[in-house]
């Protein structure tokens, strides 16, 4: 792997997974001693977030993390929205059956065998739900072919990396998009090319307004904190 494609995943990894949280510096010089690479392939990894939007030039030499609020995250599901939902009207067309009458199987079983909410929230479960969500995304991708919306698609996941640690911590809501998931599926095995639209319309309703929720009951919180210290000072 070259320098720069080493430290393109590394920090696209810190930064989908908050350990560069948004607002974070990353400075060249700091960056290219802690990667173990020079200056020039740093560059080219950066040049590569800030194509993705993960990331903004403040100087020639400074470039900071961008941050994600209620109005991307809006514009970002305005998008997946209409991308999701023609890739599961084509997959329905397109797809082997035999694929997602598979995955449908393992999200029932994903289901079943989870005993509860909070058990689904497992880190070890966790885990595995996402990977389970990465092989439909993979399936539906092969399913559609269509270079272009694929593409779009990789695009818009990228940043929606960030945005799901919001579910990741509301047991509920990951079950339900168990069973979202589970019908979708279906529907494409199915060959129903209006349902397994109907069901993507459905999830992303429901995923948007739970990590909407997430974020108002972030903000209360942090409210109530800094009301807190403030009587405490």
């Amino acid at each position: 792997m070259r320098a720069s494609d080493r430290a393109y995943a590394t920090l696209l990894d810190e930064i989908q997974s908050g350990t560069l949280p948004a607002g974070a510096v990353l400075g060249e010089v700091e960056q290219a001693s802690r990667l173990g690479v020079s200056r020039t392939p740093l560059r080219e990894a950066l040049g590569r977030l800030a194509a993705d939007g993960l990331v903004t030039q403040q100087s020639p030499r400074v470039t900071v993390v961008t941050g994600i609020d209620r109005d991307d995250i809006r514009a970002l599901f305005e998008v997946r929205r209409a991308l999701e939902e023609a890739a599961a009207r084509l997959a329905a067309v397109r797809a082997d059956a035999a694929t997602f009458a598979a995955l449908a199987a393992e999200f029932a079983a994903t289901e079943s065998t989870a005993a509860s909410a909070a058990e689904l929230a497992g880190e070890d479960a966790l885990d595995a739900y996402y990977a389970l969500i990465a092989r439909f995304d993979a399936a539906l991708d092969a399913s559609v072919s269509n270079d272009y919306l694929t593409a779009s698609l990789r695009s818009v996941r990228t940043h929606l990396v960030r945005v799901r640690r919001l579910a990741r911590d509301n047991p509920a809501r990951l079950a339900a998009s168990v069973a979202e998931h589970r019908l979708i599926a279906s529907a494409i095995a199915a060959a129903d090319a209006d349902l397994a639209a109907h069901a993507t319309h459905v999830h992303l309703h429901n995923a948007l307004a739970s990590i909407l929720t997430s974020l108002d009951a972030a903000a209360d919180l942090d409210h109530i904190t800094t009301l807190t210290a403030q009587g405490a000072a």
